[in-house]
């Protein structure tokens, strides 16, 4: 069994979420023994630093002084952590098991890995893998992220089909570890995003460290999903639809840069879907609007942060095609890389 001592430092940034602590600390507690936790509140308005204070002393609490998100939030930490060889960055809404930590360390000692992914699978259905991880994260040609045993809303049972170690396009932000060395070398999240999709950019731009990010089979956590957000949550719907634009924008090669077009012509698609499913989606079709103004006012900075990156294991069809028009719903039934 691979050692672990205290080279690694479990990061769980936490924003009003007492109620999840309560359910996931004794646990991570009990399985990850040798590794260090530190909690980073955001700026919590429930309970959460009084309850960590009395129930968990222990534990190394840091406060931010505002609700940063998710990107600055850590950043506010990590880019100035020196203690430790890897970071582990975890939900606060994610269950571990037992020996979770082992096959990951064992993973990313490889040279050319700087990032790995546990298999994560429902917390609700523990049968089934989790909709933001499941067992490793892609995106296809139009910029849709996806993942093995999860295309658009349609999520695998875990039959052990995925069980081999493979390297992979993003790690969930979920739940995932990354060499600390690395880590700073990226400059952490681009805050810019604020939340979602910022460790899809941090993965893509590790490729020009020549740093590979892989998903552990033989790892495993279970993550309950939206414990800060709700999926349907039209907050969640925004930062969605204008940070995808905005990680093409930065990332994409400048040969595939017309598919911006295509997912913005997509959105208006969805817009109007949205406006004839009846006043109750009219938010969300509000919220993909209000996501297409602030991506033109942010346009000119993502811009000059625009460096092009390596774009192997870019699935080169569309998951939207292959799911609604060839019914390839599952991830083995997509054509190959």
């Amino acid at each position: 069994m691979e050692t672990i001592n205290t080279k690694i430092g479990i990061f769980i940034l936490n924003y009003n979420g007492v109620n999840w602590l309560k359910q996931t600390l004794p646990n991570l507690i009990k399985y990850s023994s040798e590794t260090e936790i530190i909690i980073i509140d955001n700026n919590s308005s429930d309970n959460s630093t009084k309850y960590l204070k009395t129930q968990f002393p222990s534990i190394e609490l840091r406060i931010n002084k505002q609700n940063y998100g998710f990107a600055k939030g850590y950043n506010q930490i990590l880019l100035e952590e020196s203690r430790f060889k890897y970071f582990i960055i975890m939900n606060n809404d994610v269950k571990v098991s037992r020996n979770w930590i082992q096959p990951l360390l064992k993973k990313i000692k490889n040279n050319d890995i700087g990032i790995v992914q546990p298999k994560i699978k429902s917390l609700k259905k523990p049968n089934y893998f989790d909709y933001a991880g499941a067992a490793g994260g892609y995106i296809d040609l139009l910029g849709i992220p996806f993942c093995r045993g999860r295309i658009l809303n349609k999520i695998e049972s875990d039959t052990g089909q995925y069980d081999d170690d493979t390297n992979i396009f993003w790690a969930s932000g979920a739940c995932f570890m990354i060499k600390a060395k690395l880590f700073k070398e990226l400059n952490g999240f681009d805050e810019i995003f604020f939340m979602h999709q910022e460790e899809i950019d941090l993965c893509w731009r590790s490729k020009n460290l020549n740093q590979k990010s892989y998903y552990v089979g033989e790892s495993t956590v279970y993550h309950f999903g939206g414990g800060t957000l709700e999926y349907n949550s039209p907050k969640k719907i925004y930062y969605n639809h204008r940070n995808n634009l905005l990680l093409l924008i930065k990332n994409l090669d400048s040969r595939f840069i017309f598919i911006i077009l295509f997912r913005i012509l997509l959105d208006y698609m969805l817009i109007i879907a949205y406006i004839l499913s009846g006043i109750f989606y009219l938010k969300n079709a509000l919220s993909i609007l209000k996501a297409h103004g602030s991506f033109l006012l942010l346009l000119p900075k993502i811009l000059k942060s625009r460096k092009p990156i390596k774009s192997e294991l870019i699935y080169k069809g569309s998951v939207i095609f292959d799911y609604y028009i060839r019914r390839k719903k599952t991830f083995s039934t997509l054509k190959q890389f």
